[in-house]
């Protein structure tokens, strides 16, 4: 049987309850993700998908509902348990890539792990190694600011991948990139699918839900999830 990785159950969201500007940013989400596994949230703006990734990457709670990692139930968790569970278990990768400009590559790709009860050696380690897998080596000690936005992309993949997470989380990756960076990106994200990683992508771009290593596809409007799409790749 397949390894559940994430469930929700009839989880919701509501920002402002009870007031006049009270959004229902997700309503009853139910839903499965195994191991090893792509899924896509897909959805135009404003369908709750980036809200329902939040959700699934702890980084925000639910206002109803559950939501098991790993069979732990974490709706209710205080945050200081959010805050760990998330460290080691997910990577985030975000459209506008989050990186802090006026430091090194090196520098980005470290900062994740300072938390964590790593020695500096052994995360620089970690980092180099990360980066010549991802072909930017010889750009660690470079300034973000002075990549190009395809090198800036690959440091945000390594800073996602530096804590060894088995959940990667994506929101509109290919949103300020051209066809060719999006592709690559793609050829990534599938890499790193077959070295067994969970991956959920939330986006409204063809190119990646209609990409042939994808296992699901759950289409969201209106803050539900209309369909659920299985590829039985």
């Amino acid at each position: 049987a397949m390894q559940t990785v994430i469930e929700t159950n009839q989880v919701s969201k509501v920002f402002n309850p009870g007031m006049a500007d009270e959004v229902k940013a997700v309503t009853d989400a139910t839903l499965k993700i195994n191991k090893a596994e792509v899924t896509v949230l897909k959805g135009p703006s404003g369908s709750g998908k980036t809200t329902l990734l939040s959700l699934l990457g702890c980084m925000s709670r639910p206002t109803v509902g559950s939501i098991c990692i790993n069979d732990k139930d974490v709706a209710k968790l205080p945050e200081r348990f959010l805050a760990q569970i998330r460290r080691q278990t997910f990577g985030f990768i975000f459209q506008q890539f989050n990186l802090i400009k006026d430091i090194s590559v090196l520098e980005n790709v470290m900062l994740p792990l300072y938390p964590l009860d790593v020695g500096l050696r052994e995360i620089k380690a970690r980092a180099e190694s990360i980066l010549d897998d991802l072909d930017i080596l010889k750009k660690e000690t470079v300034k973000v600011q002075r990549l190009s936005g395809g090198e800036q992309q690959r440091v945000a993949i390594a800073r996602a991948l530096i804590n060894r997470p088995e959940i990667i989380l994506a929101d509109e990756p290919t949103a300020h990139l051209d066809t060719r960076l999006s592709q690559e990106l793609l050829d990534i994200l599938q890499n790193m699918n077959g070295e067994g990683k969970v991956i959920i992508i939330g986006t409204h771009d063809p190119l990646v839900y209609e990409s042939s290593f994808i296992d699901r596809v759950i289409e969201m409007r209106d803050g539900m999830i209309q369909q659920i799409k299985e590829s039985g790749k």
